[in-house]
Parts: structure tokens; sequence; C-alpha cells
């Protein structure tokens, strides 16, 4: 779709439509991912062109003009892929109104030999955290005011080798229970109210555990994601989102500005 600009405008064209029609507030693009430096072009491009269509139609039409976002990689570049590539950051400040920085996933199924806390907010070992990944971001001249840092309401499971080793980084044999190895906060919550689950805060990573048995699950609660919007408030970008709503428990959080 990006490739061309024909296909390019008829997709913006159905865009704008369909968000009028249904009276949305905007859209948010989520391309997961651009492969290589040609498809990054492409996309600032894409932005380019979107965002003159919603100012002319905001213009004809005398409406408030549509929002523009993106959900985008927790970093501004590909640094750990064979293909080298980087996010348009010129385009994205000109033509958006905010990214969604997907600071998850960082760990998971496909790596079963060890635990791992899957949205670190710090990575004592690598640059795979929503630190670095940030930084990045701004290091790269990305306004602040366009950054929105992402937490997760799920986590990531595992089986460990021995269940007497149960840190971050522990020896691990196999996905732990949920689709694919991921359950949603509120299975977490139920999973250790039901299995007396050991709930560990780790101050290295600013990130959670609990384990029962052999079963170990990393995730985010109510303290370490307090933590994590310190830190945003802290750099002073715009602000946080969640993915997603709907795994959220019905208890209510109170997280204090």
């Amino acid at each position: 779709m990006a490739s061309n600009v024909v296909s390019r405008q008829a997709f913006i064209t159905s865009s704008i439509e369909i968000a009028r029609r249904f009276d949305f507030d905007g859209m948010d693009l989520d391309w997961e991912f651009p492969q290589n430096p040609e498809e990054m072009h492409n996309l600032g491009e894409l932005f380019v062109e979107w965002r003159r269509a919603i100012d002319h139609e905001a213009k004809t039409t005398r409406r408030a003009p549509l929002l523009l976002t993106a959900a985008v990689y927790f970093s501004v570049d590909f640094f750990l892929d064979e293909t080298y590539r980087k996010f348009p950051v010129w385009s994205i400040n000109q033509n958006l109104d905010w990214i969604n920085a997907m600071c998850y996933d960082y760990h998971g199924s496909w790596d079963t030999s060890r635990t791992g806390a899957h949205a670190a907010l710090y990575d004592p070992n690598s640059n795979i955290s929503t630190n670095y990944g940030l930084r990045s971001w701004i290091r790269a001249g990305l306004l602040k005011s366009k950054l929105v840092m992402g937490l997760p309401l799920y986590g990531k499971t595992w089986v460990l080798k021995d269940p007497n080793s149960h840190e971050i980084g522990s020896a691990a044999v196999a996905v732990g229970p949920g689709d694919n190895g991921v359950l949603s906060y509120a299975e977490i919550e139920e999973f250790n109210r039901k299995n007396g689950a050991k709930i560990e805060h780790d101050m290295d990573t600013v990130s959670t555990y609990s384990y029962a048995g052999s079963v170990w699950i990393g995730y985010d609660d109510v303290i370490s994601t307090t933590l994590k919007i310190g830190f945003a408030q802290g750099l002073g970008i715009r602000g946080y989102f969640f993915w997603a709503l709907g795994s959220d428990t019905s208890k209510a959080w109170v997280i204090e500005d």
C-alpha cells in the first residue's frame, strides 16, 4: 500500500472517509514493521500525504482536523535485526500528532531457554529496555511532545527448569500457561490467587514477576506501572498508553499522578 502514490492515496482517502463516517477522533497506523530502508522512506511519504489530505479535508468541511498517530517499535531503529533501518523522524515530527512506542514484548515464546522481563524499564545486560528505546527516539530528534510510552496489561509465562531458581533470567524449558505463553493481567491475578504464587518486584528492571511451582510469570502490576509512569513524567514525554484495556482486572487501579 505504501509503495506508490496511487495506492497511498486510495488508502488515505478511504481512511478519512471511514473516520468521519463513524465520528472518530482520528486514525492510528499500526505497521509492524517496515522491513527495510525503502519501506521506512515510503512510511515517511505516507505520513506527508496523509497529513496534507487531513488538513485539506478539515479546511473544506470546516471541521477540526482528524488526529493522526502511529504505533511504532520501542526503539527508533532496528539495531537487533540483520536489516538495519530507522524510522523517519523528520516526517513524524512534521505530520503526526504523536507516536505510540510499543515498550513491551522484549522477551517471550520465541526464547524458551530463560525467563525475561518482557517490558523491562532497564536491562543491566543489554539495550532491550524501555529506557533505551525512549531515549533513542529523543536522541534521534523526535520532539518529546510526540512520544507516548506503551505499558502492557498482560504478562509472559515460562516453565522453570528448576523451581528453586526463579529469578529474571533463570533457566526455562518451555512456555507456560496462556495463549502461546501470554496471560492477561486479570488472568495473572487469578493465577496468583488460586496458586498462592510468590510475587516479587525487581528494581533492577522495574518489573514484577510471580512464580508457583514451575510456572513463572513476568508482568507489570500497580507498583511497577506507577514507577514507569514516574519515569515518563521525569523524561518529559507526552504520556503513556495501555495495551490493552480489555486485559485489565475489574478491580480499579489507583495511580497517583
